[in-house]
């Protein structure tokens, strides 16, 4: 028997092994489709007295299943407009591995590689799982990264197998587990190897009498001796859990609140009426924004961003081998980590030897790092430093097919970095720029070939941030963008495609929540609460922590720098008296310095300075939590969206990856713009237009959101 999905064969000895093909892929995703054929199989093999066994496999090479198919889920979501919908929409595939472990056969799985969401509630409602002992076999459930919990018995099945506590924490950090794990938790039964995985199952299939899962058997006990209903001390980590939940999403998410929900009613009931719990909760969880912002941002386009949508499709690839970077600083040496780990041979130009050496020594403390976790061998790290080549001579860059400038933030200096290598780099070779905020066609000027000329605007620390914005000036050619996203996708990097700007798009963005933040204060809008609502709106740090990681002193030098480029028609940022102040008057130039909104103590944590209030006394009415943390949410989205009225930003998922991914924008809005589309336009607008009569100007929304506004219209819709 042959269905699209899977093949189905029962051998001489009566195990019938079904083995999952889905087409179009190498994950085996679960789909609706997927669903039915699986129940109406299971119900034909129930009802054959021949059938021993089934023996669950994957004829994929690296995966058993790796989830739902994320395009059709989105699709179901949207089309359904309330909880009932979704309730009654959903569930197929929990009844349908609830018959598979009752069917009165016993189910073992053979899983070769990752098993993901329903992939592994697919294995857990098997009775035997045997896991592969290699690298790309990996196990988890993590649906709360989609703003989901595990629909198909996960909250059930893995809390009464492996304990509350652990399966808790695998759910709600939404990681996989490797192979040792796995077996250590009680997930799976056995390990083998990948060649013998099936042969294992299928041999404990042969010597199987009639099974049933542990929940399924009277006077049950879950994992961990757990008696239902839950005692004392599992209440005592609920009471625990919940608040950790809390600080860590401050709500924003309700996702990992519905998993400890489903985990601790749950199990004080019988099972089915736990899935049923379950499934509740999954479609109220998918009734909500955030679970379809998550789905579509952080993994539909970011996915089509990493498959590099944006790339010219007539451009030849050109692998890069060698790689020169200028200037050894913080960026650079970063980056020659990065891409010597990628394989490419990189020189690493800078003013002295002594200079330069630094990005020997800081890949080789990272790479020391990961040797001392497992993740490295010895002879991999001597293999990567090999590649990392430090010099003070422009000659010894010769040959490079790629280079990328990180010296230091002046126009001058950047100019004679430029001249000075393309004297001796590859005839073809692609010249790309780190700037952060001068404009690339303005640099551009100095290099003799402006159409190999672009912007790469990496994030430090650069091994850890995921985005690179690839800035294209005017005189960039599509050969240029096409191997500049080649050599982002080489790095494991996510890219957005930019025009040229000043600020571009992040740089420009982000500097409005660090100035909203300076404005607050300067109205007298108490320090705490300044920083606590960026943290409750979702942002990693309050925006004037972050200036101080920033460094005033550099924000100071960019306006000024600014300033002296536009001459007349310069304008000065809205809290420039607060920046000014601090650099000129107070000296307090940020983290780095030791003192700036924050006092960084030698030992203990740092604190906010308690001048600030000296300096900026609190008003005695202050504006509520909320307010505060829609407006710094707010500058952000509406700056945003003048930067796609303007062209800088060519497409609105860019605008969301950017702002999520570049600076931590919240990722429950799906992005900057998104979170614009989840208020409303009209909505969106009125708060716009409410808050530029009570806090100034810059809020006016643009003509774009004013158009969309009139027509009710969503980015997504239009851009």
């Amino acid at each position: 028997m042959i269905t699209k999905h899977f093949s189905l064969v029962v051998d001489h000895d009566g195990i019938a092994s079904l083995l999952l093909d889905v087409p179009n892929g190498s994950l085996n995703p679960l789909s609706d489709e997927f669903v039915i054929e699986l129940d109406s199989t299971v119900e034909v093999l129930a009802a054959r007295s021949d059938v021993r066994g089934i023996l669950v496999s994957s004829a994929k090479s690296t995966a058993f299943a790796a989830g739902w198919n994320l395009k059709s889920l989105l699709t179901q979501l949207e089309s359904s407009v309330d909880v009932a919908s979704l309730y009654a929409a959903t569930g197929g595939l929990s009844r349908a591995l609830r018959r598979l472990e009752t069917c009165g056969k016993p189910v073992a799985a053979a899983i070769n590689g990752l098993a993901l969401g329903g992939g592994l509630e697919l294995a857990l409602a098997c009775h035997y799982r045997v896991l592969a002992d290699h690298s790309a076999a990996k196990v988890g459930l993590p649906e709360v990264k989609l703003g989901l919990l595990p629909g198909a018995g996960g909250t059930q099945r893995l809390p009464r197998l492996i304990g509350v506590e652990p399966a808790a924490r695998l759910m709600l950090d939404g990681g996989s587990v490797a192979p040792q794990d796995a077996l250590q938790l009680g997930i799976v039964h056995e390990l083998a190897s990948a060649e013998a995985v099936t042969a294992r199952a299928r041999a404990w299939l042969l010597s199987a009498e009639r099974v049933a899962q542990p929940w399924d058997l009277k006077d049950t006990k879950s994992a961990g001796g757990a008696v239902f209903p839950l005692q004392n001390n599992l209440l005592q980590l609920f009471m625990l859990a919940v608040p950790e939940v809390t600080r860590k999403s401050m709500r924003n998410h309700p996702a990992p609140i519905a998993i400890l929900s489903c985990i601790y009613e749950g199990l004080q009931l019988p099972f089915d009426r736990g899935l049923d719990i379950e499934r509740q909760q999954f479609a109220l969880l998918a009734s909500k924004p955030e679970a379809k912002n998550l789905i579509r941002t952080m993994f539909i386009n970011k996915g089509r961003a990493e498959k590099l949508s944006r790339r010219p499709v007539e451009v030849r690839a050109k692998p890069v081998a060698r790689v020169a970077i200028l200037g050894a600083g913080m960026m650079g040496a970063g980056l020659s980590h990065v891409l010597a780990r990628a394989g490419c041979v990189v020189g690493v130009l800078d003013q002295s030897l002594e200079l330069a050496q630094r990005a020997s020594m800081h890949a080789e403390k990272l790479l020391q790092k990961d040797r001392q976790a497992g993740r490295l061998s010895e002879s991999t790290v001597k293999e990567v430093l090999s590649r990392i080549c430090p010099t003070t001579r422009y000659e010894d860059l010769a040959g490079s097919e790629f280079v990328i400038e990180a010296v230091f933030e002046s126009r001058a200096v950047k100019a004679e970095a430029i001249r000075r290598a393309e004297a001796v780099i590859d005839r073809e070779a692609v010249f790309a720029t780190n700037t952060s905020t001068l404009p690339v066609t303005g640099l551009a000027a100095a290099s003799s070939r402006p159409n190999r000329f672009i912007g790469m605007h990496f994030f430090s620390p650069v091994e850890r941030m995921p985005l690179v914005e690839i800035i294209r000036s005017k005189t960039t050619d599509d050969t240029t963008l096409a191997w500049t996203l080649d050599l982002a996708r080489r790095l494991g990097k996510t890219p957005i495609v930019v025009n040229d700007s000043r600020g571009f798009f992040t740089s420009r963005v982000f500097a409005t929540y660090c100035y909203e933040g300076q404005m607050l204060l300067q109205e007298g809008v108490s320090p705490a609460l300044i920083e606590n609502a960026g943290r409750f709106a979702g942002m990693p740090v309050g925006p004037l922590a972050v200036m101080d990681e920033v460094s005033l002193e550099l924000q100071y030098n960019v306006v000024q720098q600014t300033r002296e480029d536009l001459g007349a028609d310069f304008v000065y940022p809205v809290s420039w008296n607060v920046l000014r102040y601090f650099v000129e008057d107070l000296k307090r130039f940020g983290r780095k310095a030791g003192a700036g909104f924050y006092e960084y103590p030698a030992t203990g944590k740092k604190y906010l300075w308690p001048g600030l209030t000296k300096e900026y006394p609190v008003s005695k009415v202050q504006c509520s939590l909320d307010e505060v943390k829609q407006r710094l949410l707010v500058i952000q989205s509406l700056e945003t969206a003048r930067c796609l009225q303007e062209g800088v930003l060519t497409s609105y998922s860019d605008g969301d990856l950017g702002s999520i991914l570049g600076w931590g924008y919240p990722a429950y809005t799906g992005g900057a713009l998104s979170y614009i589309d989840m208020l409303g336009a009209r909505n969106f607008v009125e708060v716009c237009k409410r808050m530029a009569v009570s806090a100034g100007p810059r809020f006016e929304p643009c003509s774009l959101l004013i158009e969309m506004a009139k027509k009710n219209s969503r980015f997504r819709d239009i851009a």
